[in-house]
């Protein structure tokens, strides 16, 4: 068992970082197990994911982020595509794949859709 106060540290440390603070999500952390908790918000409401994996290879420490994606298959119901996580200098930071289902969301200017 690890000391709880590790765990307190932990969820704070969660709980400091800008994504989080943004998200509004929280963490409780106990041995073996973790529990993230946020509210959803209009603003999430972007696309309907099947699944969704994420590979990193190296650490995101500053600079300009791209993102370069592409779609494998896209007939019928499911798209399935993959995309890489460059940094400013064109490193492989991360490889991710996914499998995507049309949104019931209409495609209207409220949205962003414009």
């Amino acid at each position: 068992m690890i000391d709880a106060d590790h765990y307190r540290k932990l969820e704070r440390l969660y709980a400091a970082a800008p994504v989080s603070q943004w998200y509004g999500a929280s963490i409780t952390i106990a041995d073996g197990q973790a529990e993230v908790r946020l509210t959803t918000r209009p603003e999430f409401y972007h696309a309907a994911t099947v699944s969704f994996t994420v590979h990193f290879a190296r650490p995101v420490t500053s600079g300009e982020l791209r993102a370069v994606g592409r779609l494998l298959h896209g007939r019928g119901r499911l798209f399935l595509a993959e995309a890489e996580l460059l940094d400013g200098g064109g490193e492989l930071l991360g490889h991710g794949s996914g499998v995507f289902t049309r949104s019931a969301i209409a495609l209207e200017p409220g949205i962003g859709y414009a």
